[in-house]
């Protein structure tokens, strides 16, 4: 979730602080490297998140609504001794982010939104525990999809394991952007630009911000072991642009076309990464 961006109109320094639930102690400044025990928490609090990602993506069906999926995430958050990330930070009503077809992110889930058959639903969830959080997020195809959807679904996924395996000591941020934007524009598709990923620990987004695209805003910043990143590619079918709705959520494609993200919360390593939000390791 990069929050973030959709709050541009406000100062970022301000759009940075934390509210409740997440009680951090204090904004830290640079790039935060995580000594065994922080990682460990991570871990704990990633598994959560894969492990709520898991049951979702299971479980969605036509006939329910995003507030159906918003009820179980917290319900289940909350059972394995977390709290929402989501849920109250810069005001945010709910503990996960639904965004369907051409919502790109940042979905208010709805009890009279109804999920249909052919939808691709995107998950965006974290979970804070023992002061640390673990950020995820999936799209989901609800049934049989058009096999354009399909196909913006596995580059969107694709795209973000590029990336991923871009992320060693030694590489810098352009290498992982750039296999990104890549491997979307190689298959006709296009990254979101008004979005990106970000350090995630101690606060939900810390710094660095992970861009999805090569552009001179790119800090070189390369990879350190001890690095905890939340990668997380947007992917649209046609027009890059997006326009946020009146709820000031809610972000929209300006073509209505489809939209597709993947998110992992990832951890530099002395030799590579470690996925912490592994749903397949669950």
């Amino acid at each position: 979730m990069n929050i973030l961006s959709a709050l541009r109109s406000k100062p970022i320094a301000e759009s940075q602080k934390n509210t409740k639930p997440f009680a951090t102690p204090k904004q830290t400044k640079g790039i935060e490297i995580k000594s065994q025990r922080e990682l460990d928490y991570m871990r704990e609090s990633s598994r959560i998140v894969a492990t709520v990602l898991k049951e979702i993506g299971e479980m969605i069906a036509p006939g329910m609504t995003t507030m159906d999926l918003d009820r179980h995430a917290e319900k289940r958050i909350r059972e394995m001794g977390a709290v929402p990330s989501f849920k109250g930070y810069c005001g945010f009503p709910a503990s996960i982010c639904s965004s369907i077809n051409h919502e790109v992110v940042h979905g208010i889930p709805n009890a009279r939104k109804v999920i249909k058959l052919g939808d691709l639903v995107k998950v965006d969830t974290g979970a804070f525990k023992n002061g640390f959080h673990g950020d995820s997020c999936i799209t989901v195809a609800v049934g049989n999809v058009s096999e354009k959807a399909a196909k913006l679904m596995r580059v969107a996924e694709e795209a973000l394991y590029k990336g991923i395996e871009q992320v060693k000591p030694g590489n810098c941020m352009l290498d992982l952007a750039g296999a990104i934007e890549d491997h979307v524009k190689a298959n006709g598709f296009v990254i979101v630009e008004d979005f990106t990923g970000h350090g995630v620990g101690r606060n939900l987004h810390e710094e660095p911000s992970v861009f999805n695209f090569r552009t001179h805003q790119l800090p070189n910043v390369r990879f350190r072991p001890g690095m905890t990143l939340a990668i997380e590619p947007i992917v649209n079918a046609g027009s890059k642009r997006v326009r946020i709705l009146a709820d000031k959520w809610t972000a929209v494609t300006v073509d209505n076309q489809l939209s597709a993200q993947f998110e992992h919360t990832v951890l530099v390593t002395e030799t590579g990464y470690e996925i912490f939000t592994d749903r397949h390791k669950i």
